[in-house]
């Protein structure tokens, strides 16, 4: 039976209704972890270095389909509740053409100025050459990547979550196969690895916009629209948050590499590339949660369904608390073997990577809460608190930890910092939650 935005959800409804979504995020994350598989096995440290180096940079670049997807799926769920359901059709329109615009300037300049930004960030000789070639092949898909990101959003706004999923699996089994080819049977090093995410990137964010462009049984379709600045301002706004997450989650990963290269060199960068790798598996589980999640909210509370938004708030939160545990343990067993899996071959390099991997993995116990607090209150139209959130989650608290830590520490410091900061932003998410529920009345 179709599951619908208008549905009371209780436990086994919410998790079916945001399976695809998690699966969808968990699956994205996975495959782009095969890049660095390739690259670390087929090509070697140095390149592996370099494309853990450029990719918080190609991050940044990309942040703006989370903006437009999560602000813009929030007013467009907001819009349906209220019952004007083609007015959602014109806004959702503007969101994806506005979209593809941002992504062609933004590839461009990407293009011009990588090789100037990649050696400010300190990458020199052999590894600003690897960062910049890496990095122009990729951006040449960034439009699609962007509309990747976004219709992520979109699918589980528009009713069809399992369509979602299905394009991502596709786009994910694209970039697996090339990868396989480009790199480990064709040796094109870098550039295979590059080739590969574009073409997958251009499968998750093509497809979508012709299915979309054409007739379709989704509430949302692409139409005639006409440019909506206040729309398109409070999706901005509202979506700050996402944007926000990641811009602040690549700079700061900047910031550690910067550390890392300080305390231990290039085996440092290493290290931290499969601890990244890891987390972003691990965290797509409770960003896959809030998204499926999040248009569902903002549908009951356009609707004014009070009751059943404190059940979504109370379930959602007992569902977190039950995955933080489970993938603590789940991280904590799994460290040896998913080190092996990138660095097996270089015995100094594992001790370290495996070192990091057990403190680090304390950090998922508490990210979960301030992940969909922030998306909670991007549901409710509140994008200034949940880019609170978000701020001081990415930003703020990993800044201040990642350069007082390690002075005290060394290198352990520099693992133990996201634990406290994700610590500090489960109390803040907890302290907002308790100090809007009588204006939100959940």
């Amino acid at each position: 039976m179709k599951i619908r935005l208008s549905d009371h959800f209780d436990y086994k409804k919410l998790l079916r209704f945001t399976l695809p979504s998690i699966v969808m995020m968990i699956f994205t994350s996975i495959y782009g972890v095969v890049d660095g598989f390739f690259v670390s096995n087929f090509v070697g440290k140095t390149p592996f270095a370099a494309v853990n180096f450029i990719m918080p940079f190609l991050m940044i670049l990309g942040a703006i389909g989370f903006m437009f997807g999560t602000g813009g799926s929030a007013i467009i769920a907001i819009t349906m509740g209220a019952g004007d359901k083609e007015k959602a059709k014109r806004l959702f329109s503007m969101f994806v053409y506005v979209s593809i615009a941002c992504g062609v300037v933004i590839a461009v300049l990407g293009i011009l100025f990588i090789r100037p930004v990649a050696a400010l960030l300190g990458a020199e000789g052999t590894m600003l050459d690897n960062c910049v070639l890496y990095g122009r092949v990729i951006l040449i898909a960034l439009p699609a990547f962007i509309l990747q990101y976004e219709f992520q959003s979109f699918f589980i706004t528009a009713e069809k979550p399992q369509l979602g999923l299905a394009v991502t699996v596709a786009a994910g089994v694209t970039n697996m196969v090339l990868d396989a080819l480009f790199v480990g049977a064709l040796r094109w090093g870098l550039v295979g690895a590059a080739a590969a995410t574009a073409f997958s990137q251009a499968v998750g964010g093509i497809v979508p916009l012709v299915y979309f462009g054409r007739p379709n049984s989704s509430l949302l379709r692409l139409t005639r629209t006409k440019f909506d600045g206040s729309a398109l301002l409070k999706a901005c706004i509202n979506g700050s948050s996402e944007l926000m997450s990641n811009i602040s989650m690549s700079i700061v990963s900047m910031l550690y590499n910067i550390q890392l290269m300080k305390y231990a060199g290039e085996d440092g960068v290493a290290a931290y590339g499969v601890l990244m790798y890891v987390n972003m598996i691990f965290l797509a589980a409770f960003i896959g949660y809030s998204v499926g999640a999040a248009p569902v909210i903002g549908y009951h509370y356009g609707a004014g369904n009070d009751e059943e938004l404190k059940g979504l708030l109370k379930r959602s939160l007992v569902l977190i608390g039950v995955f933080s545990v489970g993938m603590l343990a789940l991280a904590e067993g799994l460290a040896r073997p998913l080190s092996m899996i990138f660095v097996g071959y270089d015995p100094e390099l594992l001790s370290l990577t495996l070192k990091g991997f057990l403190i680090y993995s304390f950090s998922f116990l508490f990210a979960g809460i301030a992940i969909y607090g922030s998306s909670f209150f991007t549901a409710l139209g509140n994008g200034l608190v949940s880019a609170v959130i978000s701020f001081l989650r990415t930003l703020v608290f990993q800044v201040a930890a990642v350069l007082i830590f390690p002075l005290a520490w060394g290198i352990d410091g520099i693992w133990m910092s996201i634990v406290a900061a994700e610590l500090m932003a489960a109390l803040v998410t907890v302290l907002f939650l308790i100090g809007k529920r009588k204006k939100y009345r959940y």
